[in-house]
């Protein structure tokens, strides 16, 4: 009798689980990682975001330009198409907004983070698509996919709020471009931290071109794009200014030094790279953006899958604090290695190795003085010397004119003798050590 109870248990326990419904199936495990990046820029603390001035349309600069430019000159645009550059008036509205990506990491699904964290209103979002790009900036065939946020189609984001869609299923190959498509119905803010976006009129989402197309400066709507992993265990997060933002690279064609670190990986399989400097960024004060210790766990400690972070800042509180014509706000060698002391020890709280980049030279650039290369260069000795972080890359070194390690080396600055050009970018990726992210 005991044995036929245990059979009918068994039967009847059996006959329980396959009635499970499949909701109810363990869910398939996930991978996700930030895969891109791009820091947006809320308004200072107790400030409502102030009326964005229209930006001027960026000039092509031809090549063959002098090498020392009376006026600093804006950064090329990979422009395929000849497509309009247009400085707007006004916010967009009833618009597409087509933005361009580029993945560092190969996933078999793909997800958007979108912001309105520098929005003082709601975003709301008509319809969204995604797919990936062919030479010409438009959708490859049989790659457009349609965005939905818990199902739905069109969302409102609240202010000050970002969003995550519904995994997409888009497979990708580490450095496919992808390009997504947002309809906006009404206006979207414009902040101070801005990339090129194609545009046209209306709800153009699913065409494969966008008809009649120009290119505007906007503030990203996608912040992020996360991938279900299929080697990638773990993502490096530069965090930084303008020189690590790219701003002097060729627009739209991913060249700053955080793009071409990701190219440099992307044969291991292994990392990510999320980009999320911010031109103008301070360590310690509102520049563009909250400072880099303000702004550590929103865009830094949330990226899904960090590991690493490459520290470059420093520069504009020395150049800011130290400016020869205007109001000075002079920041000391303590306060700046405080500062970085704080996001070690912050990232380490997390399990996140933190590696130090000594800041690129400066002599000759519009806010240089004696009194800020010395901090300048204290702050780089202890960068190198310090032993506080997990490793030392020396970009300082990498850009730096051999005869004048003050200056930047000429055929890698963009004339302002500041930022790095294209080749600039490049040196500072090759001079990292990749046998740190074994």
């Amino acid at each position: 009798m005991r044995i036929r109870h245990f059979a009918a248990s068994f039967v009847w326990a059996a006959a329980l689980i396959l009635a499970v419904p499949a909701s109810a199936q363990p869910a398939k495990k996930e991978n996700w990682i930030g895969a891109w990046g791009f820091a947006v820029v809320p308004p200072p603390p107790g400030m409502a975001m102030p009326v964005a001035v229209p930006n001027p349309a960026p000039v092509i600069v031809p090549l063959a330009a002098p090498p020392e430019a009376a006026v600093p000159q804006p950064p090329l645009v990979e422009n395929p198409g000849n497509v309009p550059v247009v400085a707007l008036g006004s916010d967009p509205a009833n618009v597409t907004l087509r933005q361009l990506v580029r993945v560092s990491a190969a996933g078999k699904r793909i997800r958007l983070r979108f912001s309105n964290e520098g929005g003082s209103d709601v975003l709301n979002l008509g319809a969204v698509h995604v797919g990936l790009a062919g030479p010409d900036g438009g959708v490859v065939p049989g790659s457009d996919r349609t965005v939905s946020f818990e199902g739905r189609r069109a969302i409102t984001i609240p202010a000050g709020a970002p969003l995550l869609t519904d995994p997409i299923d888009l497979p990708v190959k580490a450095l496919d471009r992808l390009v997504i498509s947002t309809y906006l119905p009404g206006p979207a803010a414009r902040t101070g931290h801005t990339l090129l976006h194609y545009m046209a009129a209306g709800d153009q989402t699913a065409a494969p071109q966008l008809p009649a197309q120009q290119l505007a400066r906007l503030t990203a709507l996608v912040s992020e794009v996360d991938v279900d992993a299929t080697t990638a265990t773990g993502v490096i997060v530069c965090l930084g200014d303008s020189i690590t933002d790219g701003a002097t690279s060729t627009s739209n064609a991913f060249r700053s030094y955080p793009d071409r670190l990701a190219e440099r990986l992307a044969a291991n399989g292994k990392w990510a790279v999320v980009n999320v400097g911010i031109g103008g960024n301070k360590l310690l004060r509102y520049g563009t953006g909250p400072n880099a210790l303000a702004r550590l766990d929103r865009d830094v400690l949330s990226v899904p899958g960090v590991k690493a972070i490459i520290l470059l800042e420093g520069i504009n509180d020395i150049g800011r604090g130290f400016i020869a014509t205007g109001v000075q706000d002079p920041v000391s060698l303590e306060a700046l290695i405080a500062a970085q002391k704080q996001i070690i020890q912050r990232a380490h709280d997390h399990g996140i190795k933190v590696i130090g980049a000594t800041l690129t030279p400066y002599q000759g650039a519009g806010y240089a003085s004696p009194a800020g290369e010395e901090v300048r260069t204290g702050l780089n000795n202890w960068i190198k010397n310090g032993g506080a972080f997990d490793a030392v890359v020396d970009f300082a070194a990498a850009t730096a004119d051999p005869a004048n390690p003050l200056a930047f080396r000429a055929e890698y600055n963009i004339r302002d003798k500041l930022h790095p050009n294209d080749a600039g970018y490049k040196a500072m990726a090759d001079a990292i050590d990749l046998s740190l992210f074994k």
